[in-house]
């Protein structure tokens, strides 16, 4: 009887253990979940408000023209990065380097650095990774001496 108890006692222990493992691996999930969800709704929202500049016929040049930004650097190059880069194909503004921490694989028409390589210059950067902008801006006001924007800025000013 007593190793009855014992492994009823040890079977609940296992039991509530286990529980709190997938309890605890649950809400991991849906907190990496929730922060997907609005990291998406962030990008919904700049890309809509893109199009309507679009559909007004402006272009997100004008926005560098009218700030003096001839020069500038584009941090992030994944689907985001790689539209605003064909955006200013052919403008007045010169995307002179993209920075992104994956830079292997990625063939923009100009230089890539990585976040830890030595920067040139510019008269802006550009990040385009808008929910990730606040980390990025910290990490690189560091390393330059100019300014650090957020596309989305870019996209909510140019009206």
């Amino acid at each position: 009887m007593k190793r009855f108890v014992q492994g009823m006692v040890t079977t609940a222990v296992g039991a509530a253990a286990g529980a709190i493992a997938i309890d605890n691996m649950l809400s991991k999930s849906l907190k990496k979940s929730q922060e997907n969800t609005e990291k998406f709704h962030m990008l919904f929202r700049m890309m809509n408000q893109w199009v309507e500049v679009k559909q007004k016929g402006v272009n997100l040049s004008q926005f560098f023209e009218e700030n003096g930004y001839k020069k500038i650097a584009v941090y992030g190059m994944a689907t985001v990065g790689e539209t605003f880069f064909n955006e200013l194909k052919g403008t007045s503004t010169e995307i002179v380097y993209a920075i992104d921490k994956n830079k292997a694989g990625i063939a923009a028409g100009v230089a890539i650095y990585s976040p830890d390589e030595e920067l040139p210059p510019v008269d802006v950067i550009v990040v385009t990774a808008i929910s990730y902008y606040d980390e990025i801006a910290t990490m690189l006001e560091g390393k330059v001496d100019y300014p650090i924007i957020s596309l989305e800025d870019v996209v909510y000013n140019i009206l």
